[in-house]
């Protein structure tokens, strides 16, 4: 009795069991189902969303380009607009200073001699620089940089911009050069090395010295300029090799408060015409190493100047009708005159005549030497002895 209660109990139980199995079964699948179901319209709600993101965002990614694009032209149109000033306000500076160098001139020319011509030089020298910063401006805003009509010697091109800073004193060109400078490339490397002279002397000591070589290195030849000064970091120079590779132009907005137009226009110069500065390397001063490279489409060798002919012999024996009527004896020899009795045209010239012709002819061959820089022309005892003032 007890065997067969004890096995009923165990059929039970074991139905129990089944009956609770087969009903997790079903509400297992039942869940998986509400789940497959709940993940399916998740997935769903996912999609659209997704969808309407993408589309979002490509509305704003057009917005944004449209948006950059409006302010790139905003930008470029006030970058133009202020070039356009810039460049007008330099020509008219730059067309001030010409006519100042003329009055310059014609105040030489008319008082030769007068102590005041020592003074007109410091004027002439700062006209120079006002130039130089005109032309570099407008250079920078799109004008052209100019251009000669024939080659200009190295060694005249260098001392032309050595005039054209306001250190002019502490640049020293240690040698002679027998090499020229193409007509196109005479004005922008003028400039160029203008910038990197009054760059060495801005930022060197008032008494450090700054010199300047030349050396032909295969097919290019090389202006270098090296300065005691205080040199620069690594960051500095990346960026200086930025600038002065052309690939960067920085606009206008970009130079800040007190504009730095150096670099930014020698790399513009650089690109334009075809010749390398470099500024990593460092002086036996210490300082910078600036060199100029100058490949050889740039320059040629100089020719020798043309031997004149020597002039040809004056007669000593005159025309009776262009000599002067003198005095004479009863037969036919001239009579000796005094001095203070001679004509005119037979008096020689006074000594206060030579002199001024002399003091004019100094001061013309200073006012030249003052435009190229030369320590000889900051006095009036220089002679004239300067090659072409254009140069």
């Amino acid at each position: 009795m007890s065997r067969d209660a004890l096995a009923w109990c165990l059929v039970a139980m074991t139905a129990i069991a089944v009956a609770a199995i087969v009903a997790l079964v079903v509400r297992n699948r039942a869940l998986g189902r509400r789940k497959q179901q709940a993940e399916e319209a998740l997935k769903a709600e996912l999609a659209t969303a997704q969808g309407h993101l993408t589309s979002v965002q490509a509305e704003l990614a057009r917005y944004k380009h449209q948006f950059d694009t409006t302010i790139r032209q905003a930008e470029e149109a006030a970058e133009d607009s202020t070039k356009a000033v810039l460049k007008g306000s330099a020509r008219f500076l730059q067309s001030l200073a010409a006519e100042q160098m003329t009055v310059l001139e014609g105040i030489q020319g008319k008082y030769g001699n007068h102590p005041v011509l020592a003074e007109l030089l410091e004027v002439t020298h700062a006209n120079a620089q006002m130039q130089r910063k005109a032309q570099g401006i407008a250079v920078l805003c799109g004008a052209p940089a100019g251009r000669r009509n024939r080659p200009g010697s190295v060694y005249d091109v260098v001392r032309n911009a050595q005039s054209q800073i306001r250190n002019f004193r502490r640049v020293e060109i240690m040698q002679q050069t027998g090499f020229a400078l193409k007509a196109s490339a005479v004005s922008p490397v003028a400039l160029a090395v203008a910038e990197l002279l009054d760059n060495a002397a801005s930022f060197s000591q008032q008494d450090a010295p700054i010199e300047v070589t030349f050396q032909r290195i295969q097919k290019n030849l090389c202006i270098v300029i090296d300065d005691a000064g205080v040199g620069m970091n690594d960051e500095e120079r990346q960026r200086a090799t930025a600038l002065l590779s052309g690939d960067f132009v920085p606009r206008l907005s970009q130079l800040g408060n007190q504009p730095k137009f150096g670099f930014p226009l020698i790399g513009l110069l650089a690109r334009q015409y075809g010749f390398r500065v470099d500024v990593t390397g460092i002086s036996r001063y210490g300082g910078v190493r600036a060199v100029v490279l100058l490949p050889e489409e740039l320059w040629t060798e100089e020719q020798p100047a043309p031997v004149q002919e020597a002039p040809a012999p004056v007669s000593i024996v005159r025309d009776e009708q262009s000599a002067p009527s003198r005095p004479r004896t009863v037969h036919g020899l001239p009579k000796r005159v005094s001095r203070a009795t001679a004509p005119d045209d037979q008096r020689q010239p006074s000594r206060t005549a030579q002199d001024t012709g002399r003091v004019s002819g100094r001061s013309r061959g200073a006012l030249g030497a003052l435009q190229r820089g030369t320590i000889s022309g900051r006095t009036f005892d220089s002679a004239a002895t300067e090659g072409p003032q254009d140069a």
